[in-house]
């Protein structure tokens, strides 16, 4: 879709100031009729990018989009059904999945995405409540659906299953699979900076841990070619079809300002309390390790709602590997070595999130020898 600036003018936009009148974000009768984006609707889009963990730029482009005309739908506004070719999706379908979740009924991470899994759940529920096991959300079930009280809040047991599912898996690399998204490729270059593409960059962090991760025993497998670019829909589905344990995505940023720097980690979360724990964890590792390792500057982990880490089935994080913009990190982000200890850093990352905190050692001292040796002795005494 055409991106919508400040400037901008027609129908798209009036659809825009729609939207952001019924949310609540621009005043109802401001500028009554207007088909403008003006100074009021580009801070209205900003301040909802910021509730939705979207970037804040202003600029309503295809995520932008999605996710306002998801947020106009309430649970009740429309009867919801699961459809293979093109799946409903909005705020409603992610109202019913973390419904469904508090009554124990396993619909999945809520994703705002009425798929397979949320049919199974919703019948699950309707059978059990004598309902129509049609796998149809409508007046009845929502009824039902709105009576009960709930056995669990927030949606959690999905995520403890996650946990589970992590502790279960035990402590060793070898057999785990792992996605590895370099982001951009192709024609999408992402930051360019004096002749530096962000997709070039991302391609050769990959091939680094790709090798450290088979070394390990892993199965390490790339989203993309190196002349590709997949949508993040594709990559996602990519790695729920290949039954991945983790989705490692990478990439580096820029900035206008030349005085932007440093390493930051983003895991799924919604900023209302829904959160991958196991992607949070992850993403605490990879901050550390980095940061332990390299000496930039730290600019944390944030829960994001972005399409990428929303779509995935298992934990996910995105990694941002310092700003092409910067001096700094650019001069470093061009020499192999700062390139070689990210990838180091990103595999004893993983290494701790299965430890569990069992056979640790202080951050930024595992090194990749100690975990081929921890990797063989665990092997023999197996």
């Amino acid at each position: 879709m055409q991106l919508l600036h400040r400037g901008d003018a027609g129908p798209a936009v009036s659809e825009i100031r729609s939207i952001l009148v019924t949310l609540g974000l621009l005043p109802p009768n401001g500028h009554a009729g207007s088909t403008t984006y003006d100074a009021s609707v580009e801070h209205a889009v900003r301040a909802f990018q910021q509730q939705r963990g979207l970037i804040t730029d202003g600029v309503v482009g295809p995520a932008t989009y999605r996710a306002l005309t998801d947020a106009k739908w309430r649970l009740g506004d429309r009867s919801l059904a699961y459809f293979v070719s093109r799946p409903v999706s909005g705020d409603d379908v992610f109202a019913l999945q973390e419904r469904l979740l508090e009554l124990g009924y396993d619909a999945g991470r809520p994703d705002g995405i009425f798929g397979k899994q949320t049919e199974h759940a919703l019948r699950s529920f309707q059978r059990e409540y004598a309902l129509n096991a049609d796998g149809i959300c409508g007046p009845a079930t929502l009824r039902s659906l709105k009576q009960l009280t709930p056995k669990v809040r927030g949606g959690r047991p999905v995520y403890l299953r996650e946990q589970e599912k992590v502790r279960r898996a035990g402590p060793r690399l070898r057999g785990k699979r792992i996605v590895i998204d370099p982001g951009h490729g192709g024609n999408d270059r992402g930051a360019v900076v004096n002749g530096v593409a962000e997709a070039d960059l991302a391609w050769d962090f990959a091939r680094r841990l790709e090798g450290r991760m088979v070394a390990t025993g892993m199965e390490a497998l790339i989203s993309r070619g190196p002349g590709s670019c997949p949508p993040d829909a594709d990559r996602a589905t990519f790695a729920n079809e290949a039954g991945a344990d983790l989705f490692l995505s990478l990439h580096v940023d820029s900035n206008r300002s030349p005085e932007a720097q440093g390493v930051a980690t983003f895991h799924f979360g919604t900023g209302n309390g829904t959160t991958s724990n196991v992607g949070e964890a992850l993403a605490g590792f990879l901050q550390r390790e980095i940061v332990a390792r390299t000496g930039m500057l730290d600019c944390r982990t944030h829960p994001k709602s972005w399409e990428v880490l929303r779509w995935t089935k298992m934990p996910a994080v995105r990694l941002e590997v310092g700003y092409l913009s910067n001096p700094r990190d650019h001069a470093r982000l061009l020499d192999p070595a700062f390139r070689d200890t990210v990838a180091e850093a990103v595999l004893v990352a993983v290494k701790r999130l299965y430890l569990l905190g069992k056979d640790d050692q202080p951050t930024g001292t595992f090194t990749f020898d100690d975990l081929l040796r921890y990797e063989l002795t665990r092997a023999e005494g197996a």
